[in-house]
Order: C-alpha cells, then sequence, then structure tokens
C-alpha cells in the first residue's frame, strides 16, 4: 500500500499559562488551513523489548494523535491520505463526513520514497520531513497578530521553533531525524531528556496538543491538557518503535570509496572530528554536552541554547548524515561540503582541499 506525500491542513500547540506571551495566545486554535508539521526530534533510550511492542509503537508513531483532535479543526481530508494526519470519517445522511482531525509522529517524523509519483510512494518512518514550511502555514491564521506571522514567515523549510510555544522567542531549528538513535540517551539538539519519555511527552504534550501533562522544572514549565492521559501508556511502545528505525545506509554510487577511506583518515586525524564524534553512535552526547561556544551556528540570537533545559549543545550522531541536509541545528550549512569549510575555517584546522574533499566523501559514506 502506497502512502501519499505530506501536503496538506492545519496545527494546533499548548501554550502553558506562566508567561505573558503564553497568556496572550492561550486557548484553542480553530482554523482549517493546508498542510503543517510538527518539530522536535523524537527520542529514544534503553532497547526494544520485543516484536509486539515494536509493532505497537510503530502504530502509535505512524497513527495515535494522544488525543490532540480536541486541538486540531475539521479539515476536508480523506482518512489516512496524508502522512503524519489522521482523520475519523463518520456516515452523515449518506455522505463520508470528516469528523476529527490529529496529527501524530509521523507528521515530522516520516516522508516517502517518491517510488511511484512525486509524493507518493513507500513510507520512511523516521526520516525528517523536510519539505513542509511550519511557520508559514501558521501564519496564515488568523488567530497571530501581525508581529507573530512575521516571525513564523520567516522559520522556512523543514524548521520549528520546540520552545517559541513556551518563551515567545523565534530561533527555529531543523526537524532531525528520528532514525539511528538506538544506544543514544541525549537525542536532543540541547540533550534535554536522558530517554524517550521527555522529549517524545514534550513534543506529544506541549506542541501536538495531545491530553496528558509534561513537567520541567528547570524551566518552570508545567503543562496538563484536559482530564485524562493518552500519552504516558504508549511511550514505551513507541520507544521500541523508534529504537528499531536504522539510519539509511548511503545509497550506492553516491561517494567515492577510495576517497571516503582517505577521509576517514582524516576525520581521526587532522579534521580532529572523532574528538567529539566518536565510538560506533559518532557522538559523545552520552558522556557529556558541549558549551554554545562549541556550536558551530553560535554565537545567535536568541541562543538556542540558552532557551532549553541543558543550556548545552549534544555532539550529533553522524549515521545517516547524508540524508539530512542542511547541517547545524540552524540549518546554516546547506551541504557537508560546507559543514567541511565552516570547521576548517572556524577552527583553524589547515586541511588541504585534498583532505576537505575526501573527508567530505567520508561523511557522505556513513
Amino acid at each position: 500500500m502506497q502512502d501519499a506525500g505530506s501536503r496538506g491542513p492545519g496545527f494546533a500547540r499548548a501554550f502553558p499559562k506562566r508567561t505573558g506571551f503564553a497568556r496572550r495566545v492561550a486557548g484553542p486554535i480553530s482554523w482549517a488551513l493546508a498542510f503543517v508539521g510538527i518539530a522536535g526530534a523524537l527520542v529514544a533510550c534503553g532497547s526494544s523489548d520485543d516484536d509486539d511492542k515494536v509493532e505497537q509503537g510503530q502504530r502509535i508513531f505512524r497513527f495515535d494523535t494522544f488525543g490532540d483532535e480536541a486541538k486540531w479543526t475539521d479539515t476536508l481530508l480523506k482518512l489516512d491520505a496524508v502522512v503524519g494526519v489522521k482523520g475519523t470519517v463518520e456516515t452523515v445522511n449518506g455522505s463520508d463526513v470528516l469528523t476529527k482531525v490529529g496529527v501524530t509522529c509521523a507528521l515530522c517524523h516520516s516522508t516517502v520514497d517518491d517510488s511511484f509519483a512525486p509524493g507518493i510512494g513507500k513510507r520512511l518512518d523516521g526520516w525528517p520531513n523536510r519539505d513542509l514550511d511550519p511557520g508559514a502555514i501558521l501564519a496564515l491564521s488568523p488567530f497571530f497578530d501581525a508581529a507573530t506571522k512575521a516571525k513564523l514567515n520567516a522559520w522556512g523549510k523543514g524548521k520549528y521553533d520546540p520552545r517559541f510555544s513556551i518563551d515567545g522567542l523565534s530561533k527555529p531549528v531543523v526537524i532531525q531525524p528520528a532514525y539511528g538513535l538506538a544506544g543514544i540517551h541525549k537525542i536532543t539538539f540541547t540533550g534535554d531528556g536522558d530517554e524517550i519519555a521527555y522529549w517524545n511527552r514534550y513534543v506529544a504534550v506541549t506542541q501536538m496538543g495531545g491530553l496528558g501533562s509534561f513537567t520541567e522544572p528547570r524551566l518552570n514549565l508545567s503543562v496538563t491538557n484536559g482530564s485524562v492521559d493518552l500519552v504516558s501508556s504508549k511511550l514505551p511502545a513507541l520507544q521500541a518503535y523508534q529504537l528499531s528505525l536504522a539510519a539509511p545506509a548511503a545509497p550506492a554510487g553516491s561517494f567515492d570509496p577510495a576517497a571516503a577511506a582517505r577521509g576517514q583518515q582524516v576525520f581521526a586525524g587532522a579534521g580532529g572530528c572523532a574528538a567529539c564524534h566518536s565510538g560506533a553512535l559518532f557522538t559523545d552526547a552520552n558522556a557529556m554536552l558541549h558549551p554554545p561556544s562549541d556550536s558551530m551556528a553560535e554565537p545567535e540570537t536568541p541562543s538556542y541554547a540558552s532557551r532549553s533545559a541543558t543550556k548545552l549543545y549534544r555532539s550529533s550522531p553522524l549515521k545517516g548524515i547524508w540524508q539530512h541536509a542542511p547541517y547545524f541545528h540552524d540549518g546554516s550549512a546547506a551541504t557537508l561540503e560546507d559543514v567541511v569549510a565552516t570547521y576548517n575555517t572556524r577552527r583553524s584546522l589547515g586541511l588541504s582541499a585534498q583532505q576537505s574533499a575526501d573527508l567530505v566523501q567520508y561523511l557522505k559514506s556513513l
């Protein structure tokens, strides 16, 4: 069965009531729009329990809205026609009527391989959907004032600010992949949580509008939607499925093997990459986080790290890096060539043109 690509409807957030910004925008968002994604990378730690749990987690990832229909408006979509949108169709007076619409994890963290036609093909769970422009679509809503719409329109495709609903500041980050997370405990750009429950709960409650609670003392944040919890019981199975999603291997012919072999030596040696992108997971995130000064996107205003619970950054794992351009948390490097050039300049590595080219080929092979 083929899944249609993502091109369609509205979006809602849960705004906590602790700040002036939140009070101004609190309340249900009810409007019909075209399609929009919810960012914030999904988290993982630990290991899958069994195949049944993985299958249950797959259903949750693809189809569970955590009850967020309460925050979504009706829109004319066919049931399961769009990846990440879940509709409830009822027969009214002999006609099919879409009575509820909700969003799922797959909205931002699934796409399709275009094997049937552009935007239509086999589902690729865990792949970041970089075609969505959440900010531009949000800006169509009369719910926001002109100043807020200007911020939203500036986000760009494939970017989302999961802190915007909390503090009212605007510094979007690229949608992260939800694959290749097995064995990695710090799975967001800022490594706020140590397990899947933390960030999945954050996204489900504060961004998707799911029914449940999220509390973060480090941010003086507590959000509760509704009087029932439709989130907590689903987190273990969701984790098991996410942990089963391996990073995609580099396509055959997409890199030069001989150059990649030379580049591996640059990665471990002159490039200094392995100091932080270490071990089989290509990250030291399980052992430490890094100050904002280590980020190639900093200094920035506002600093994304400063708005997080840790105030720090993790080293991003590199498996499947060939797939998810642009790079750095703000997407400021369009290609892997740009990544290497930025490090070479800012870290004064002194890499030759040949070393840089070889290093790029190695990164493309991961």
